[in-house]
């Protein structure tokens, strides 16, 4: 994928996007644009959005021992508020990217640099999914509530980290991982250090996978003058996600650790499976990565679907122990 390449045509798919996704296969042609802004053409942004939401609320409610009806709203109102949270971060991006992705190969295709939507377009429609996502919220707890707004800090910076920093995968991360204090707070009430520390865990994995998906657009990102953690960590990458690896795990850990009521010792020995399961399939990735290899490095990147629900299972099974 090298090189700025030929611009798609305006009216096909997006480069990266699922083959035969439900948005290029079945949503009427006037809504793709809008659709493809939110990358509902491309779910993996969405699970990594997501499920450190569920990590938060599940570990939450072995914290406390509890689990009420209300749990199922915060569950369903992550997962609706992940998809528009996500659209809404990713259409923002795209405003504030449309002069940079034409001259990058696998985003030249997106709506906005292909011309089939407009900037003040697509920023209404940004403000549309947010309004939508606010409905959800304030369903919620205050302090989740506060939370939730404040999250909006992050998401608004992320996309021009890359013109500043080298580490811009740190904000990304600040913001994907957001929900874990969200949904934590929004079961209990108020936030704690559990959540706290399963957020900087969550930092370490995006970290880890944001590093392996921007090796695709490396040689396209040193001549247009982005930065990203692969064009520092070149080729001492491998190195750097071991630590990031290490780093996920070791705070996952200290999270159940902190979070689950030592007379509890059997649901805390299952949920401190979660961190090794996950760190098992982060190794696996590592195993595998090749970093020239752009068809390995986005199946890795999508993989972190799987890495990431582990933890979710094994909270699960914890509150049935």
């Amino acid at each position: 994928m090298g090189g700025t390449g030929q611009r798609p045509e305006a009216g096909g798919t997006v480069a990266d996007a699922v083959r035969g996704n439900w948005v290029d296969a079945w949503a009427p042609e006037a809504l793709r644009p809008y659709l493809r802004l939110s990358r509902l053409d491309r779910p993996i942004g969405t699970w990594l959005l997501l499920l450190p939401c569920w990590w938060g609320l599940l570990l939450a409610m072995l914290a406390s021992g509890q689990a009420r009806w209300f749990d199922l709203w915060i569950f369903a109102g992550c997962g609706m508020g992940a998809i528009l949270m996500r659209g809404a971060g990713c259409t923002w991006n795209d405003i504030t990217d449309r002069h940079i992705d034409g001259s990058v190969a696998r985003t030249a295709s997106r709506p906005i640099p292909s011309g089939r939507v407009s900037a003040k377009q697509a920023l209404a429609w940004a403000v549309f999914q947010c309004l939508v996502a606010f409905l959800i919220l304030i369903t919620f707890p205050p302090a989740a509530i506060a939370l939730g707004i404040l999250a909006l800090v992050p998401v608004a910076t992320y996309p021009f980290a890359k013109r500043f920093t080298w580490w811009p995968q740190i904000f990304l991360g600040l913001a994907f991982n957001w929900g874990a204090l969200l949904a934590w707070t929004a079961h209990t009430g108020s936030l704690g250090w559990p959540a706290v520390v399963l957020y900087v865990a969550g930092m370490a994995w995006t970290l880890f996978y944001d590093t392996i998906y921007a090796h695709q657009d490396k040689e396209d990102d040193a001549l247009i003058g982005v930065k990203s953690t692969a064009r520092l960590f070149g080729e001492d990458t491998p190195e750097w996600l071991a630590r990031f690896l290490v780093a996920s795990v070791a705070l996952m850990a200290l999270a159940v650790i902190l979070a689950v009521p030592a007379p509890e010792l059997l649901a805390m020995v299952i949920a401190l499976a979660a961190p090794w399961a996950m760190g098992w399939h982060m190794l696996w990735q590592l195993r595998r990565l090749k970093m020239d290899d752009h068809d390995r490095l986005l199946s890795l990147f999508r993989s972190n679907r799987d890495a990431g629900l582990l933890p979710v299972l094994i909270f699960a099974g914890a509150l049935l122990a």
